[in-house]
């Protein structure tokens, strides 16, 4: 029987290929990145035509990170490669938007600079209780997701008038649940460490 945390070293069970459809759509993401943010600064970065091809390339983007983590878990495509690269081309997308969209002057360096410590520091937390095991994604956190990608899509449109309010406003939104499942990633966090302590 696996112990929890420990990796499962039963010969009988198959290991999934590196190379799978799964993690191609991981790396599918990653090269993106690169592509969305080249498409978001070209001219004065405030171009109608390049702005919608940068929200085709972050939709594409955000669709290809909900496939892969599906795949992966209803087809056993699960690999060490994927759990690790998979959550790196999220924050990588994520960051790179945000801080794109902050150099342009359309989002509040305040808000980019919440987001990343968030992202950045439940990364850092996972890191470090890995070795005890992996503290699930919470429902209010895979909210929160879809949630920024929606705000971070609305704001690399090229939009104004009320469908930009509308934009912050769910930006504000994304702000408070960042903050929000953050806290609660690290009292889970501190929970499950003293109970195995």
């Amino acid at each position: 029987m696996p112990v929890p945390g420990q990796p499962d070293t039963d010969p009988t069970v198959p290991r999934a290929s590196v190379a799978n459809v799964a993690n191609l759509l991981t790396g599918i993401r990653l090269v993106l990145v690169p592509v969305f943010v080249y498409a978001l600064f070209i001219g004065d970065g405030h171009e109608t035509v390049w702005r919608t091809v940068a929200f085709v390339i972050f939709a594409v983007a955000v669709i290809t990170d909900h496939f892969d983590g599906a795949l992966a878990r209803s087809y056993g495509m699960v690999t060490e490669f994927g759990k690790l690269a998979d959550p790196i081309a999220d924050k990588l997308l994520i960051g790179a938007a945000l801080i794109g969209l902050s150099a342009l002057g359309d989002l509040p360096w305040w808000i980019t600079v919440v987001i990343l410590v968030r992202e950045i520091g439940v990364t850092v937390l996972r890191l470090a209780v890995l070795r005890h095991g992996v503290i699930p994604a919470s429902r209010g956190g895979k909210l929160k997701t879809l949630v920024q990608a929606i705000a971070i899509g609305l704001l690399i449109l090229p939009l104004s008038g009320v469908w930009l309010t509308t934009a912050m406003a769910i930006m504000w939104l994304a702000v408070v649940l960042t903050v929000v499942t953050g806290v609660d990633y690290v009292v889970s966090a501190v929970k499950d460490s003293r109970m195995r302590s």
